[in-house]
Formats: C-alpha cells, structure tokens, sequence
C-alpha cells in the first residue's frame, strides 16, 4: 500500500495513554479511520474528541479491558459493522513490575500475564476474521502490529523475570502468526522499544526502575515509537517489515 491511509480502519488497544495515544494520532494524521480501546474510557473518548477536532481522520472510542474475552469479542464485532472491516490492529495495551522474584507480588506476575500475553492472544483472536476479510479485499493487505520490548529480546537486567517473558511470550506469538498468514496477506509485526517517557516511567515506585533507566538515557518519546509503527503499516503490500528495535541513543541494553 501507499503511506496514505485513507479508507484503512486501525485498531488500537491500550490507546488511553503514552505509545497507544501518539499511534492514534499519527495514524489519524495520514486519513485513517482510528478505533481507541482502553480500559479508561474517560481518557479515549477525551482524544477521540481532541483529534477529531483537527479534521484528521474519523476516530472512534471503546471503554475495553482486554483481558475480558466476551467484551472483546463483542466489541470488535461492532467496530466490524461501524466502519466496515478492520485493516489493522495495533495491540498497545501492557503493564509492568519490577521486583526480585523472592519479594514479588503474585498478584503483579498474574496481571502481568494477563495484560501482556493473553491480552495480546484475545485481541488478536477477535481480529483475524477481519483482517482476513481486508486482507482478501481492496486493500489487499492487513496488519498486526504488537508493541512489545527489547526486553522480548533478551532480558536486560534483574528484577525483569515475569515482564520479560511476557514480551518473550509475544514475540514468539508474532513470529509464529508471521509464518502462519504469509500467503494470506496479513503482515505481523514486532516494535521492540527501549526505555520510553510512558506512565511507565512517572507512576510511582512500581516503576521505579524504568524511572531511573529513562532520566539516565534520556528516554524515547511516545511519538517515536508511533513514528515506526506508520512506517511499518505503510510499506507497499509486497514489503513486510517484520520487526523494529529503537532505543535511545545513550541506552546500553
């Protein structure tokens, strides 16, 4: 396809905030047709309002948390029948913990698990159908991009145990869904970003970690990461870019 994304309806999961947010208004700048999923709903339906006032795009907006299978069913069905189809689904949603795996809350590894892999399993799930159907139409093509981490890479220090093997998990499940559609025509894509100025890296000491790693680095903004995700889905349909590592410059792991 072109990099004009005009007649192409993107689903964005975890788009409340940070990297889902910035994904959301840049595809939206290019002509898309944008669905906002969060649990904050509040939050979604203040940047659908924000972005529609541009004039770009057509935005839509869900209260959704992904770890409910029936609500995420139920939703992307009607986000089908609103738009006409979903081109591309974007799985932005994810949490993190920090903690040595003798002080851990099992509760966090849980929520951790929930949010990140079968979180990323439901949506995806939910989508196919649809992206099989854009990926046999007009377009000729569909996406699934997953943001996940250069810790889905390698882990990249302690006190990462269950983070880490959550983005492990989905990089294993891209790669696998990659070798499944290529004769379907639906592109599965990987975003490993390092350290990212998100809610992250400014809520507290459940994130501290990541706090001190972004004012050591100097962390991404949002909108880098988001700036990757358009160049992925905007390759012509013969060109999949199967994955993009960005860290900041100063970052070592």
């Amino acid at each position: 396809m072109s990099s004009d994304l005009h007649q192409v309806t993107a689903v964005i999961t975890g788009a409340s905030s940070g990297i889902g947010a910035a994904t959301a208004e840049a595809l939206a700048a290019r002509g898309a047709t944008v669905v906002l999923l969060a649990r904050r709903e509040g939050r979604v339906s203040e940047l659908q309002e924000r972005i529609n006032e541009r004039g770009q795009g057509r935005v839509l907006a869900h209260g959704l948390d992904v770890t409910d299978s029936a609500a995420v069913t139920a939703v992307f069905e009607r986000i089908a029948h609103d738009t006409g189809g979903i081109d591309m689904l974007v799985n932005c949603a994810g949490i993190g913990s920090w903690a040595p795996a003798l002080e851990a809350d099992l509760a966090d590894w849980h929520a951790m698990v929930e949010t990140n892999v079968t979180g990323v399993l439901t949506t995806t799930h939910a989508a196919l159908p649809h992206l099989a159907a854009a990926a046999d139409g007009r377009r000729g093509i569909a996406d699934i991009v997953t943001i996940s981490s250069v810790g889905g890479r390698k882990v990249t220090g302690p006190n990462s145990n269950v983070y880490a093997a959550t983005k492990h998990a989905v990089n294993a499940f891209t790669e696998a869904l990659r070798q499944d559609f290529t004769r379907r025509h639906i592109r599965a894509g990987l975003i490993e970003p390092g350290i990212v100025t998100t809610e992250m890296t400014t809520s507290g000491e459940r994130y501290a970690p990541d706090a001190r790693n972004a004012s050591e680095y100097g962390a991404l903004a949002p909108e880098d990461v988001a700036d990757a995700v358009v160049y992925m889905v905007s390759r012509p349909r013969h060109a999949a870019i199967n994955e993009i590592m960005l860290r900041p410059t100063e970052q070592t792991v």
